[in-house]
């Protein structure tokens, strides 16, 4: 008798997986515009720094802005729980790997100090900055509308794994129609992986929806929970219910691609997979401008439960400016991420982020590895 198994399995794929095919014509990379929008604002570069304390400070996500791109402001984190939170991170960073958890758990216990939200925004507008600053679902209600109010232009919802219909105790959760109408700012909420919880999402009037679960270089959601879709398939999920909710409704609403990003070539895998920006953490961890010093940790990691991130060491690789746009000397593509976009798009014949979501692209797992014999022994 034949076995029936209780599941069948789909073939998933990262992105050391796959490969961009080049295109039929090609243009000269100077003529390929990055842009990217969410709402009614516009951004030079697609790039987006993650709102992880070790990643974006105030004073980065102004960084960020001069560099064209996005610095997503963690409004829950130890700069809205500190007045100083510098000897803080001082001390996450000299901490022994052994107590750093125990230690991270005790400070983000610190309650959130509600004047220190609308201070934070101040400090990233006084730079001329666009204000991006995330929330967890459980504190959107009542604390978004003090970043408002403070000037913050764009508000993120950010969970492990968010969706429009959470299920819980209280009387009435988190309705993103209903934070969408009062605060009237664009609203980005995450983080989703497969077609119907975007097109969910989509349907509440959202401005932007963030997909991945687990890949960061800092989390562990995958390893402690086992859940999770690798990010060339999840990007593919969501772009398709993007676009059929932009036939169907004539409302674009940007993707981002959160996390698992190395190099170059990741940044344009997942764009070229129908995201129209991608956020970063551990790259602009590695900065000299960092506040995390050369580390990064999870923002799962404090969880008093069930820790899902780790303290990593990151190192100190580049400016921002080097990171972004270069120049370098480096040969691995951690660097000039911006330029390694353009250049794809040269090669794709793609003169907006929207004509490279056109781009073929195909099944390569040796695609990093052929030929390399004397790279790969060094």
């Amino acid at each position: 008798m034949a076995r029936r198994l209780l599941k069948e399995l789909e073939r998933s794929y990262g992105f050391d997986e796959v490969a961009i095919v080049p295109g039929d014509i090609t243009i000269n990379p100077e003529m390929a515009s990055t842009k990217m929008n969410i709402g009614n604002f516009s951004f030079e570069a697609p790039i987006l720094a993650s709102a992880m304390d070790g990643a974006v400070s105030p004073k980065f996500a102004g960084l960020m802005h001069e560099m064209g791109g996005l610095g997503v402001l963690n409004a829950e984190g130890l700069y809205t729980r500190y007045e100083d939170p510098y000897s803080v991170l001082e001390e996450i960073t000299s901490m022994p790997q052994s107590e750093v958890t125990k230690y991270l758990q005790q400070v983000y216990t610190q309650p959130i100090q509600d004047h220190l939200i609308g201070e934070r925004v101040q400090e990233v507008k006084s730079s001329g900055a666009v204000c991006a600053v995330s929330f967890t679902p459980q504190n959107t209600k009542r604390m978004s509308p003090m970043a408002v109010e403070a000037g913050a232009d764009i508000i993120f919802v950010q969970s492990t794994v968010t969706t429009a219909r959470h299920m819980s105790r209280s009387y009435k959760g988190l309705i993103f129609s209903d934070l969408i109408e009062s605060l009237k700012v664009p609203i980005v909420v995450g983080n989703c992986v497969s077609y119907n919880v975007a097109q969910e999402l989509m349907e509440t009037g959202i401005d932007g929806i963030l997909v991945g679960v687990g890949p960061g270089a800092a989390c562990t959601t995958r390893e402690v929970t086992g859940v999770g879709v690798p990010q060339v398939t999840a990007t593919l999920e969501c772009a398709a219910a993007r676009e059929d909710y932009y036939q169907r409704t004539g409302k674009y609403v940007t993707v981002i691609t959160d996390g698992g990003f190395r190099t170059g070539g990741d940044v344009c895998k997942a764009l070229a997979s129908g995201a129209d920006g991608v956020m970063l953490g551990t790259p602009f961890a590695q900065t000299e401008e960092a506040p995390g010093r050369g580390y990064n940790w999870g923002m799962a990691n404090p969880n008093p439960e069930l820790p899902r991130g780790t303290r990593i060491k990151v190192g100190t690789k580049a400016s921002v400016r080097q990171i972004m746009y270069g120049p370098t000397s480096v040969t691995d593509g951690t660097q000039n991420f911006v330029g390694a976009l353009k250049v794809a798009m040269g090669m794709c014949g793609a003169y907006t982020i929207r004509d490279f979501h056109k781009s073929e692209m195909i099944v390569a797992p040796a695609i990093k590895t052929e030929g390399k014999y004397f790279q790969l022994s060094d």
